[in-house]
């Protein structure tokens, strides 16, 4: 009997000393995003065009923003901001162009995700209907753009490098 009493309490003092979820951040992150985690960081295209910046944070377990500029000289011909959030099973892209759609954001759902890979469709908005990235390496990623534009399949590819 005294055996047994021992051995339920260092079984009961075990178990109270494991660590909690709720004890590491990325634990209670939302399992979906979790998928997106490898965004974040500063990611950077240079070409003879300009130069393309994206940046991505995490704000909270389901929620990262991202702004994303491209830059010609000293001119930024292009901003968005990025609100990348879960929401219960569904994770939303939502892009807010400055001087778009009335400058309110328009939202792309996850369409298709693996390891490396996440894709966002809205098939309604004008163009495009596809953002997909897709992780390279831990260092490099490309992210498309792509649909029906003017009549005509579109598509644009970026290669990114990581900078910070």
């Amino acid at each position: 009997m005294y055996k047994k009493i021992t051995f339920l309490v260092l079984i009961t003092i075990f178990v109270s000393c494991k660590k909690t979820d709720s004890d590491d951040p990325d634990q209670n992150e939302k399992d979906i995003i979790k998928t997106a985690r490898w965004l974040q960081g500063q990611w950077e295209n240079k070409s003879e065009d300009g130069t393309l910046t994206e940046t991505w944070k995490k704000v909270n377990d389901s929620t990262y923003n991202g702004h994303s500029f491209f830059l010609k000289g000293k001119d930024t011909i292009h901003y968005e901001t990025i609100v990348l959030q879960q929401i219960e099973e569904q994770l939303s892209y939502n892009a807010n162009v400055r001087g778009q759609n009335d400058d309110k954001p328009v939202a792309f759902l996850l369409t298709e995700t693996k390891e490396n890979q996440l894709v966002f469709e809205n098939p309604t908005h004008d163009y495009p209907q596809k953002i997909s990235y897709t992780q390279v390496s831990k260092d490099s990623l490309v992210a498309e753009i792509s649909g029906i534009q003017s009549g005509k399949p579109s598509s644009e590819k970026y290669v990114m490098l990581r900078t910070k």
